[in-house]
């Protein structure tokens, strides 16, 4: 009962504190609703952007990687930091310039507006269909896990987790439809800080429970027992070969946080160039420390209870309830409950966004004011919640939620990011050749892993899902520049600055992201064996 109340607690003082800090912006005009009024400070989106990364099917499914394959899962967290210094550098600056609300409107300027729709419906699709129900489900099992709801309710397991899948949505529909991203940001920066305390606890009690009482001794054995597992560079028959992090694990990476809407629409909001570089950078550095919260405790389950699981997944829950003092586990349920409900509002939020600026008033209705739009776009809102709340059931048998997540994203994830990469390396690459691009990468990738790696070949002898997007990438990238080269654009393009907000630089951007990037290197090699 002590856990319910903490978690309400936490949950309604975020909420109330959202509220304040809300209450003043003007949520009915777009830049108020789906920027926050491009008003967001470097703490705010450093804040925002790791609580709208970080949610349940990450922290049991990174953790449950790692109990199966040590520290080389790593690469999912650090490398993270390395797209997001590119990001800040390359990819922030031309975004504000151009005063984007959503990635999809670049395209629309360098390309054409049937291609901005394309993109824009692919990240629809992508978001109601796969992540919006997994982030659901996963946080949903957690949450009725902790709290045992089906004793406390007196109700079927299944029953339980329909109950808190619909209580997830509409708390956190709440949050994203009517709140727009100000709201979402302020209570993803609170939430952030609880998460990072609380996730910190779980190594914390870990380490000590398997080195009698000392963090540092329970490292030592942790470190003693098994080394073999503290390699920072995978083989071939783990979730991240060494290989992959040369070919598809940076192009996802720069997609997942320099071309995702739900991501870079925290950046976009920013209230100058320099301030959404700090927060970048400053989220950069923290995901160098993702893996104390994302990996380590998967490694000291394995450790604690001698790889004797019977599912990797299980890893992280079942540490918690090892190790975690029990008047600690309603304060660590709200923390969790923070993240669930952060990447759900988050995603949802963006997903109104994407539908209010780039189908609603570019398709239905051209006249439409301001208002209009945002109206639109939260009744969009709701029955996408609606659908994500229905479809998530559905999805108990979909097997590691992770590896899942980051394969089925290749369908519209790269042929995405190739488009977006050519479109600004390039001047004169058409329209058709954009189109092509999304479609031939689209349809390759789905016949490569869901025709030929389970029904012609062995899936052990097909090439990883990773170095297969690199080689889409590169061959719809070399088609594009070909049709440019055909049938060039009459006109060379040429990004206009709007002036919406001040585009000076962040005058310390570089030497700050290139000191990161020297971490990251350093981790890697002291950690190679």
């Amino acid at each position: 009962m002590l856990g319910i109340f903490s978690f309400l607690g936490f949950t309604v003082l975020v909420a109330v504190i959202s509220y304040f800090a809300t209450r003043n912006t003007d949520e009915s005009s777009s830049d108020g609703y789906f920027l926050g009024g491009r008003s967001l400070t470097a703490g705010v989106i450093a804040g925002s952007l790791l609580l709208t990364n970080l949610s349940t099917e990450q922290i049991v499914g990174l953790n449950g990687s790692a109990y199966k394959d040590g520290l080389s899962v790593m690469a999912w967290e650090t490398l993270a930091a390395l797209a997001i210094i590119v990001t800040a550098i390359f990819l922030l600056p031309r975004y504000l310039k151009g005063g984007l609300t959503t990635v999809p409107q670049f395209l629309e300027k360098r390309f054409d507006t049937s291609t901005k729709t394309i993109t824009s419906v692919l990240f629809l699709t992508g978001y109601v269909v796969v992540l919006l129900p997994v982030i659901l489900y996963s946080g949903s099992v957690a949450i009725s896990g902790m709290f045992d709801v089906p004793t406390l309710l007196g109700v079927s397991d299944k029953t339980a987790l329909v109950i808190c899948i619909w209580g997830i949505g509409v708390i956190g529909s709440i949050y994203a439809v009517f709140g727009g991203l100000k709201a979402v940001a302020v209570s993803d920066s609170i939430n952030a800080v609880g998460l990072l305390i609380g996730g910190l606890l779980i190594p914390f009690f870990g380490l000590m429970a398997i080195g009698d009482g000392s963090v540092f001794n329970g490292l030592d054995v942790l470190m003693t027992a098994n080394p073999e597992r503290f390699d920072s560079t995978g083989n071939a028959g783990q979730e991240v070969p060494f290989a992959t992090i040369f070919t598809g694990m940076m192009l996802v990476q720069l997609f997942y946080w320099g071309t995702n809407q739900q991501i870079i629409q925290r950046a976009l909001g920013a209230k100058n160039l320099a301030e959404g570089q700090k927060g970048l950078l400053l989220a950069s550095f923290v995901k160098i420390l993702g893996p104390l919260i994302l990996v380590l405790p998967g490694m000291i389950a394995y450790h604690y209870f001698d790889g004797n699981l019977d599912s990797s997944d299980m890893a992280y829950p079942e540490l918690v309830r090892a190790v975690l003092p029990k008047p600690l586990v309603g304060f660590f349920a709200a923390v969790l409950f923070g993240a669930i409900l952060s990447s759900f509002n988050s995603v949802l939020n963006s997903s109104v966004t994407l539908f209010g600026i780039d189908v609603y008033k570019q398709h239905i209705n051209k006249d439409a004011s301001e208002n209009t739009v945002v109206k639109y776009g939260k009744i969009f809102g709701i029955a996408l919640a609606l659908a994500a709340m229905f479809i998530a059931p559905l999805i108990a048998n979909a097997g590691s939620l992770f590896s899942y997540l980051q394969e089925i994203n290749g369908i519209y994830s790269i042929p995405i990011f190739t488009i977006i990469v050519v479109g600004y390396l390039t001047k004169r690459v058409p329209a058709i050749a954009a189109k092509i691009g999304i479609f031939f990468g689209s349809f390759l990738y789905i016949i490569s892993q869901f025709v030929l790696k389970p029904y012609v070949f062995a899936e052990d002898n097909y090439p990883h899902f990773l170095h297969v997007m690199a080689i889409l990438f590169i061959t719809n990238a070399i088609i594009m520049l070909v049709i440019g080269k055909i049938y060039p654009r009459a006109e060379p393009f040429e990004l206009e600055y709007t002036k919406q907000v001040s585009i000076e630089p962040y005058k310390y951007v570089k030497p700050v992201g290139i000191g990161i990037a020297v971490i990251v290197v350093f981790i890697y090699i002291y950690f190679a064996r």
